[in-house]
């Protein structure tokens, strides 16, 4: 086999380490690095090519040009990309190389005297097509930029695109040795062959005096390999000769970001052994998990890095360093696995208390991180709005880093049996039983305990930083582009039954999804009590803002109060099993029910689901009987009862207020979707049994029944007429002007939409005095209820086409939505009556 086959694939990038901060590591005279090894130069190595962009030297910080070199800097921007391209148009020339002789040999294929079978035709060009294309139009595009060159031109977007492509090079790499080993069979299968594979003609570059080449098929197979390298080498360049505040910085930074965490997550899958020196027995020490967790030290959140290894797991947080340096970790603790526990050895000791955030200052958060993404998106269309576009990013990674830190709820306590305890929040079950069961997994071999030195405890901290595999957190500002948006609206799941239990428990599930970063539990079967195979067949509704995965976890209900958690006062129920779908738009976004199974443990549960994106669910469609409530304008319901609020609405705000209102997350908690649309039925049927039905339903159902009749009238109870007023009138910054605005407003509803409307009202203040209890504060409900009754006619979203967009959490409007709803809930009562009654201040035009 050629040689440059036979190189090793692993670790694409040598013995070098990038970040965007620069090079780790300078290069001598001779061409190699200070610790002897070769520097890799990003031009092929051509006698074609011209000398000046060679092997790199060490650089100065990127972007940091003093004003007198920033020409110069730009200049040589120039010439590294016009290297870069030369190098590009070989590449492309290899390519097509390796493209000519397939065609031959898949005509030959279906003839009577095939050279090779369609199947090894296909193993060995796979994906080379693909990857000729992608270059094909990248070089077509950046060569007249580069032939017109002047110093405000941007080429990042470009490689930002081709960064984003790489994943292409991901299947090539993992079919690579079984391309090269069916070449080898195959040449010494077949002489034809052999000669075909060891004489391709490659053409050289437009400029250079030899016209052909002649290469062997292996050696073009590796140049993929190599190129993915050499890309990421000259965005380093390309930065290092670009100033900071040049349009293309942040581009080009973006775009070494991508290409960085391609080439860590190949390395990582190509050498998973991953060690790290050796534990006490001489074993290799490998990582085994690692990612970003919140723990609670001193009384406050810190965010950490936690690194799980075959013999210790090791909390550590990110140095602050200069500029231009090398990121580094700093060890905050280690405990040997063989000295660590999950449970208590002395009960009394004392569990720290945990700062709890009210759930209305998260939701705000959510809201101003939505508003922040149109914004984003609108800046993004906008004529020189990429300047703009990176402050906003940077504010939104500080507003989601803030919620990654201040979600989390749930604890996650660490005992080392010789010392301290230590305490972590997760936001989910299923993370918390992941990192449970991997340690208690590595437990289960013969451990022995270990006290590293301060050299070791350093050697170890230090490898960190390459050893790991999740290298950034998770949030909207560290994905890329051309990754998928997640689902936003809302996900439909009935979850059937399961199977495959040995013997009779009391058992239910929760679903997770996830959503700006972090998973949240959404849903609650009921218990089905002493069974092998319960037959829950519940529907459950589930608001999706962002998501990619749904999350089921089954648990074996406990209730032996001995089991209690200390850290949360909960008697803990057992996972019996946990598992996770992608969900993939293709599959739910049709009418039908999509079925599937989640195996675990052992363990099957059958569970189907339906995607209806937030558009569909928000248009208001007329009900086509009139005789209904659900879907009927709410004067003809109130004209054909002879009431002034809809019966459905009295009879559930009664309901609520009997039982429901010290429940704990009374309207914001879905009841079971089937129950609701039971209730639905009822009401529009007008049955006798109505009263009944209320006093045996659960109380999240009867919540869930009055929030969807709400979201299913004709138009919205705040109409829509006036909802333009009602966003100008909030918006105004003298309180006197908006308390006479928002009064007038109240009093140009129709009269049934007002008195309804106060009556909720008044039922809502009545429900957030028992906070304490039931978690719902006035902020929470007007979240709940405002974008339900406030929205803009459809006439209205279309002027603002602009900004909805897959990642549209809620409307461009939701805060200003809330907020209306929440400035009538803090304002002392208001009377129909008194209404009425007062003088208008201004012209009743609105």
């Amino acid at each position: 086999m050629d040689a440059l086959a036979q190189q090793p694939v692993h670790q694409l990038h040598s013995d070098f380490n990038y970040n965007t901060d620069g090079y780790e590591g300078d290069a001598t005279e001779d061409g190699k690095s200070q610790d002897g090894s070769e520097t890799l130069p990003y031009i092929d190595e051509s006698p074609t090519m011209s000398p000046q962009l060679c092997a790199s030297q060490g650089p100065p910080p990127e972007g940091l040009l003093p004003g007198g070199e920033i020409e110069k800097g730009l200049e040589m921007k120039k010439l590294v990309l016009s290297g870069f391209l030369t190098s590009e148009e070989i590449y492309i020339n290899q390519l097509e190389a390796l493209l000519l002789p397939m065609r031959p040999l898949k005509a030959a294929a279906t003839s009577s005297q095939p050279v090779l079978t369609m199947q090894q035709i296909e193993t060995i060009f796979y994906k080379i097509q693909d990857i000729f294309e992608i270059h094909k139009e990248f070089y077509d595009t950046i060569l007249p930029i580069i032939q017109q060159w002047d110093e405000k031109v941007t080429v990042g977007h470009l490689f930002q695109k081709l960064a984003s492509q790489l994943g292409i090079y991901k299947a090539f790499l993992d079919n690579y040795k079984t391309a090269v080993e069916t070449v080898d069979k195959c040449s010494q299968a077949n002489l034809q062959f052999q000669n075909i594979s060891e004489n391709v003609k490659v053409k050289g570059p437009k400029d250079s005096k030899d016209s052909t080449m002649t290469v062997s098929m292996e050696a073009l197979l590796y140049k993929p390999i190599d190129r993915v390298t050499r890309s990421t080498l000259v965005l380093h360049d390309l930065l290092k000769h670009t100033p900071k505040d040049h349009p293309d910085f942040p581009l080009l930074q973006d775009a070494l970001r991508i290409s960085q965490n391609f080439l860590n997550s190949i390395n990582e899958e190509i050498d998973p052994r991953r060690t790290a020196v050796t534990t006490p027995k001489g074993e290799a020490r490998q990582l085994v998990k690692d990612g970003f967790l919140v723990e609670v030290s001193e009384s406050s959140r810190k965010l950490r890095h936690v690194f799980l290894f075959t013999d210790l797991l090791l909390c550590a947080k990110m140095k602050k360093t200069a500029v231009g340096r090398h990121q580094q970790y700093e060890c905050k603790w280690y405990i040997p696995l063989a000295d660590l526990m999950f449970q208590t050895l002395d009960d009394s000791d004392s569990c720290p208390s945990i700062q709890v955030l009210p759930e209305h200052e998260i939701e705000e958060m959510k809201m101003k991180i939505s508003v922040l993404k149109n914004e984003i998106q609108k800046e993004k269309k906008a004529p020189k709005g990429q300047n703009r576009v990176e402050r906003l990013r940077k504010k939104m990674n500080e507003q989601e880093s803030w919620l990654l830190l201040h979600s989390p709820t749930i604890p996650f306590r660490i005992y080392n049996k010789h010392g301290k305890s230590y305490l972590f929040l997760l936001s989910s079950d299923y993370e918390r039983s992941e990192w449970r069961e991997s340690v208690q997994k590595l437990q289960k071999k013969d451990l022995q305990g270990c006290v590293l030195s301060s050299v070791e405890l350093q050697v170890l901290t230090s490898s960190c930083f390459k050893l790991r595999t999740v290298h950034n957190i998770p949030v909207t500002t560290n994905k890329d582009d051309e990754e998928t948006p997640g689902l936003y609206g809302f996900l439909h799941v009935i979850v059937h039954s399961a199977k495959g239990f040995k013997e009779s428990a009391n058992l239910y599930c929760t679903l997770e999804v996830d959503s700006f970063g972090y998973f949240v539990s959404k849903a609650k079967t009921r218990v089905f009590r002493d069974t092998t195979e319960p037959q829950w067949n519940e529907e459950f509704e589930i608001e999706l803002e962002g998501s990619q995965y749904l999350r089921i976890l089954c648990y074996e209900k406990c209730f032996d109060k001995s089991m209690l958690n200390k850290d949360d006062n909960e008697i803990v129920d057992k996972i019996k099993g946990k598992g996770q779908v992608q969900l993939d738009p293709q599959t739910v976004q049709s009418k039908n029910w999509h079925m599937d199974v989640i195996e675990m443990n052992g363990i099957k549960v059958e569970f189907s689901m339906k995607f209806t994106s937030r558009d569909l669910s928000l248009k208001r469609t007329p009900s086509k009987k009139q005789s209904g409530v659900f879907g009927v304008k709410i004067n003809v319901v109130t004209k054909r009862e002879r009431s002034k609020v809809p019966y459905i609405v009295r009879q559930c705000i009664e309901e609520v207020e009997k039982r429901g209102i010290d429940e704990v997350g009374i309207y914001r908690i879905s009841g079971v979707a089937t129950d609701i649309q039971a209730l639905k039925l009822a009401f529009d049927t007008n049955t006798k049994d109505i009263l009944v039905m209320l006093s045996d339903m659960d109380i999240n159902a009867i919540a869930g029944t009055l929030k969807l009749y709400f979201r299913e009238l004709p138009e919205p109870l705040l109409t829509d007429r006036l909802y333009p007023a009602f966003m100008e009138g909030i918006a105004l910054s003298d309180p006197a002007a908006k308390e006479n605005c928002m009064m007038h407003l109240l009093r140009s509803l129709p009269d049934p939409n007002l008195m309804t409307f106060l009556t909720l009202l008044e039922h809502l203040k009545r429900v957030a005095e028992k906070e304490p209890i039931n978690k719902m504060s006035l902020h929470n409900l007007a979240t709940v209820f405002g974008p339900t009754l406030l929205r803009p006619s459809e006439l209205e979203s279309t002027k603002g086409q602009h900004i909805t967009s897959a990642s549209d959490i809620w409307s461009h409007d939701v805060m200003a939505q809330v907020q209306v709803l929440l400035y009538y809930l803090q304002h002392p009562p208001i009377s129909f009556a008194e209404l009425k009654r007062n003088t208008l201040y201004f012209s009743t035009d609105v």
